[in-house]
């Protein structure tokens, strides 16, 4: 909760439109959300409901049509190392370099620091996601989840304001994705650091979020937001979380039960 700061991030009546071949999409409509230092901020919705779109807005990808998002009260115009995006395809890395190298050359490229340097904040990175036996390894040496592991150390190094994670763990094994949810709150333990995390499992939201956003199926708007102890405790109504965001989610629209639990 904002315990009186202002927020890191201010999402304000934010309207995203695309062009299609066919059609102008309204992805989300008149969205508002703050997340404040060191959430773990989750935007839960059904596919289609423009999770993906916002958070490529935050990354400055995206300009809304309507309303404006403000990282540290300055207005996203385009994108920046303030912000890192971790998709879930396992090919974000460059197959060409080693686990060090992917991880050092966002830095050097960023122009955030030397070679040295860089290299020197990589390994402590990588040390964090457990991959220091992997580091001169390439990527087609690594299972998809360790590839994961090299993409998160990768945006962590950058230190950015905000780590944008957009379905991380959606294309692992449910094990895996089990196993990779604990080490991010682990992570997150260590370093505090502030993410916005995308995804339509309502578990996974659950498990990783402090604070869940819930948006409605296409065009995305607000239907809510709930906190989380990261735990599907039974509320005073004698339901899990999980049952009573389910609730909120497709109240109004019981049929489209595109969110899943896995």
């Amino acid at each position: 909760m904002s315990n009186g700061a202002a927020p890191i991030l201010a999402v304000k009546g934010v309207t995203l439109q695309y062009q299609t071949r066919d059609h102008l999409v309204t992805a989300t409509y008149r969205v508002s959300f703050d997340i404040y230092r060191s959430d773990r901020y989750v935007i839960l919705g059904p596919s289609g409901c423009g999770k993906s779109t916002l958070l490529k807005a935050v990354g400055g990808f995206i300009r809304p049509v309507e309303g404006e998002i403000r990282l540290n009260d300055v207005s996203i115009s385009k994108p920046g190392p303030d912000r890192v995006l971790v998709f879930q395809e396992f090919d974000q890395l460059l197959p060409w370099k080693t686990v060090k190298q992917n991880v050092a050359f966002a830095l050097t490229a960023s122009g955030k620091m030397g070679k040295r340097e860089a290299e020197q904040r990589a390994l402590h990175y990588i040390d964090m996601v457990g991959l220091t036996k992997f580091a001169n390894n390439y990527p087609h040496t690594l299972s998809g989840g360790m590839k994961q592991r090299v993409a998160i150390a990768r945006g962590m190094a950058m230190e950015p304001e905000i780590l944008l994670m957009d379905e991380p763990f959606a294309a692992l094994d449910a094990l895996t994705r089990a196993k990779m949810q604990e080490e991010l709150l682990q992570l997150w333990d260590s370093t505090k650091f502030t993410v916005l995390f995308v995804t339509h499992s309502i578990t996974e939201a659950v498990r990783v979020g402090n604070r869940i956003l819930l948006l409605s199926a296409h065009p995305g708007q607000v239907k809510g937001e709930i906190n989380s102890n990261g735990t599907d405790d039974i509320g005073a109504d004698g339901r899990p979380l999980s049952d009573r965001i389910e609730h909120l989610l497709f109240e109004q629209n019981i049929g489209e039960r595109t969110a899943s639990h896995d």
